[in-house]
């Protein structure tokens, strides 16, 4: 079974080291994924804008790997405050309150202070 590897173009997978997706089989793992507009490389201010954005790169690469956002069965959030999640749930409903994945939040720290959210799945299509 050969493992593909799925770029956004971030120039952060090149210096880190890691891929946006990497497709198994029947498996996506898509990275933690946070709320920059690479095309721009502009992160919103805002926690909702953020995680909407986190979808959208999320969206792509699962598109580019063969999949659909109906495929995900697994979802971590971190987010950096938990007075932001409020504010966060509804972006996260418009996204995947159909899909329903098994999720876990975590209240942690990010790399870079603009980032509030990050985002993670796992796709299945089996």
């Amino acid at each position: 079974m050969s493992k593909r590897l799925i770029s956004s173009g971030s120039p952060f997978e090149a210096t880190m080291g890691y891929s946006r997706a990497v497709v198994q089989g029947d498996w996506c793992f898509v990275s933690g994924t946070t709320g920059y507009d690479y095309s721009t490389m502009t992160m919103p201010e805002d926690p909702a804008d953020q995680a909407r954005n986190c979808f959208a790169t999320i969206g792509k690469a699962l598109a580019e790997a063969g999949f659909a956002m109906t495929d995900i069965v697994r979802v971590q959030y971190t987010v950096t405050d938990p007075a932001l999640v409020d504010s966060i749930v509804p972006a996260l409903g418009e996204s995947l309150s159909e899909i329903r994945p098994a999720a876990t939040m975590v209240i942690a720290g990010l790399i870079r202070p603009e980032m509030k959210i990050e985002i993670e799945v796992t796709a299945f299509r089996g």
